[in-house]
């Protein structure tokens, strides 16, 4: 059941929580989703974890009176949202562009967050998005430098939006199963439920220009200079990919464990996509509640 919190800056967050024991674990999610993903590994994961899984910003049951414009607003609202119910210490998992948000928050508010797990996350180098700007024609991409450039986007943004506007769910299941659930699908009702709660996304195009511009690496690209925040991130870090992924490239992986400090670990998720939710949760849960034990190479740390 979802729960809400006002926060300082006058946005409202929409979270689920699962009760369990002290050790706390917060839940952030990618694009076109909310908490609502998160459904069967908040059943799954051990009954130690308290669980928060929030709607960021735009998604799901959370409000969106201010536009975001970098990926930096959502890890403020994160900030906002653990002061608000008095959480101090304790663990992450990203996934996606939840992992980009993730990345953001530890750095710019040490202390809080005591292991990370990175779930197909976005590259610490941003993930790029080309443009037809508003041509249709492929000949035409180019990657965006500015949030017009991926507004006016016919190849991606507005074939989404329009899915969006028109409540087209079958629209919206032609992309997941090509780029999302290329190894297992939810059963029926639950895929169902899953593309109702996409349909909430007010930000698409935000978090598109957000991610493009993302980059806390030391390594400038074409639209972004590196900030280097990645030299603050200094907690035990896991890093999941999927072995089949088709929207985190192996390229945009290995860029987030060339910038991540050299205790960050990778594991490789067999038979898996996008979604290790869907494809092996049985895996996907072993590899997070190991780490979480254990803190991977780096020592953990005590709550």
């Amino acid at each position: 059941m979802l729960q809400t919190v006002q926060l300082l800056n006058g946005e409202t967050i929409a979270y689920r929580k699962r009760d369990g024991g002290n050790r706390i674990l917060l839940l952030i999610h990618g694009n076109m989703t909310s908490s609502k993903h998160w459904d069967m590994l908040l059943e799954n994961l051990d009954a130690k974890y308290t669980i928060y899984a929030l709607d960021l910003r735009g998604f799901g049951g959370s409000s969106y009176h201010q536009s975001i414009t970098a990926i930096k607003d959502f890890s403020d609202d994160i900030k906002l949202f653990v002061d608000a119910i008095s959480l101090k210490h304790f663990d992450m998992i990203g996934w996606s562009t939840g992992g980009a948000v993730c990345m953001q928050f530890v750095a710019n508010y040490p202390g809080y967050c005591q292991r990370l797990i990175l779930l197909a996350s976005a590259s610490t180098r941003g993930y790029p998005f080309y443009s037809d700007l508003g041509t249709g024609n492929h000949a035409s991409f180019k990657r965006a430098a500015t949030y017009e450039e991926v507004l006016v986007d016919t190849s991606k943004t507005k074939t989404v939006q329009g899915f969006y506007d028109s409540k087209n769910a079958q629209g919206l299941k032609t992309i997941w199963d090509a780029l999302i659930y290329t190894e297992n699908k939810p059963e029926a009702d639950h895929y169902d439920e899953y593309i109702e709660d996409m349909l909430t996304q007010r930000n698409l195009a935000e978090v598109y220009h957000s991610l493009n511009i993302f980059n806390v690496s030391a390594i400038d690209n074409e639209v972004a200079k590196g900030t280097n925040e990645v030299q603050q991130i200094n907690i035990p870090i896991l890093v999941l990919r999927g072995e089949r992924d088709l929207v985190i490239t192996e390229q945009m992986n290995d860029e987030t464990m060339l910038d991540l400090p050299k205790h960050a670990q990778f594991v490789r998720l067999k038979n898996c996509g996008h979604s290790p939710l869907i494809d092996d949760l049985q895996q996907l849960t072993f590899e997070i509640e190991t780490f979480l034990q254990t803190g991977g190479k780096h020592n953990a740390l005590t709550q």
